[in-house]
């Protein structure tokens, strides 16, 4: 008895075009063919096709089938590598369920991390910008900092006019801006020591991280904002 590509193809549950394909990759070796040109499928290549769709039912590749071979009916190894692999990802998405169970809890947006979420609606957008940012190069330690103090309720109307803060105000402007909100920022360092030293965990290094934020800074807020955080810096360092 020979069957057909087709009859095969029905036979496994299974397609023509998979069952072409498994012959070009090398997976189930070609038939032989009857007189008018056809092939002609035997017991042996339904059992190879019907192992190969297992296992790719299984989350198996090609590639990985291919590197079994066709002697071993029960690839142990193999198998025990790939439930490890299923277990993890299992894993994987039960955390991720959590946490979108959260996110539609507490309406929060999916660009920052959740600790972030309660003040979320007391960013500007260039400070949202930023912690994003921030959530791609700080460690744990160095966000904790950052969840913290931004979850604080100190505030200073000052803060205000540094987010409305023109990109061509006068010198005077930023000078006295920067000498108002100094003591502001200099309450908030005390209070969250952390955040002075954020990139000590940070996974790709202190440098990466500070070169990172900097960049940050440059392409988020325009060249008055970034003069009055100078001020600010040295004001405190003059202070200190």
């Amino acid at each position: 008895m020979a069957w057909s590509t087709r009859e095969i193809a029905e036979l496994a549950g299974t397609s023509l075009r998979a069952v072409r394909h498994y012959h070009e990759v090398g997976l189930l070796p070609e038939p032989e063919r009857r007189a008018n040109g056809y092939k002609q499928y035997g017991v042996a290549h339904l059992v190879r096709l019907m192992r190969i769709k297992r296992l790719t039912d299984l989350g198996f590749s090609l590639t990985q089938i291919s590197t079994m071979g066709e002697a071993s009916d029960h690839p142990e190894e193999a198998l025990r590598t790939l439930d490890a692999e299923l277990a993890a990802t299992i894993e994987r998405l039960k955390r991720a369920r959590v946490e979108l169970g959260l996110i539609l809890e507490q309406a929060a947006p999916t660009d920052l991390p959740l600790d972030f979420a309660p003040v979320v609606d007391t960013f500007s957008d260039a400070d949202r910008s930023f912690v994003v940012v921030l959530s791609r190069v700080l460690g744990p330690e160095g966000m904790k900092a950052y969840s913290a103090l931004l979850q604080d309720p100190m505030e200073d109307p000052a803060t205000r006019e540094f987010d409305d803060l023109p990109a061509d105000a006068p010198a005077d402007v930023r000078r006295d801006l920067a000498e108002r909100l100094a003591p502001f920022v200099r309450t908030l360092r005390s209070g969250h020591p952390g955040i002075v030293d954020s990139h000590v965990d940070a996974p790709r290094g202190r440098r990466h991280a500070e070169t990172t934020v900097a960049t940050a800074l440059v392409d988020l807020y325009n060249p008055a904002q970034l003069d009055v955080m100078v001020r600010i810096d040295a004001l405190l360092a003059a202070s200190a």
